[in-house]
């Protein structure tokens, strides 16, 4: 009984990644929310170094391809980001290069470190460029909600486009 309870709780979770994807279309030039976790919601970047090395390569403009990341952060066991396509790539394309990027970079900092993500992602199209600042709001706020920090400012792992160009900076 217990592998079948098993087994059924593991096909629910297939059908979750699918219900993610049914629907979902990529439009150029689109602005999209999306989330993704740790694997197991495993608190992986509480470690500075690992966090850091995330965060390099977030910032790095080839990590997105003709995307761009117009804001993010990354908590201790998730990344939001406000995402615009480009012409090219599809959303799907997108967050798995983001994916894969910061996987590689995580591992040459700590080797042990595999899988770091989960299988799936939420993305959320904005319905026009006035809730743009309101989303971005929202995401540099997630530490700040979560009680990590009292002001935005104090949390490191985050970065906006609307931010000057000499303040727009990974840590470390």
């Amino acid at each position: 009984m217990r592998l079948a309870a098993a087994h059924a709780v593991g096909m629910e979770a297939h059908a979750g990644h699918r219900s993610l994807r049914a629907g979902r279309a990529s439009l150029q030039g689109q602005a999209y929310f999306v989330t993704t976790v740790v694997m197991n919601r495993a608190p992986l970047f509480h470690d500075w170094q690992v966090a850091v090395a995330a965060c390099r390569q977030i910032h790095d403009p080839a990590t997105w391809g003709d995307a761009e990341a117009l804001c993010w952060v990354l908590m201790p066991d998730h990344w939001h980001g406000l995402v615009r396509l480009g012409d090219r790539d599809t959303l799907s394309t997108t967050v798995n290069r983001l994916k894969a990027c910061v996987t590689k970079a995580v591992r040459a900092v700590k080797r042990e470190i595999a899988p770091v993500w989960s299988r799936a992602y939420h993305d959320h199209a904005l319905r026009n460029d006035e809730a743009l600042l309101d989303v971005a709001r929202y995401i540099v706020l997630n530490p700040v909600r979560a009680g990590i920090v009292r002001r935005v400012g104090d949390y490191p792992f985050w970065n906006a486009a609307w931010l000057p160009q000499e303040t727009a900076r990974p840590p470390g």
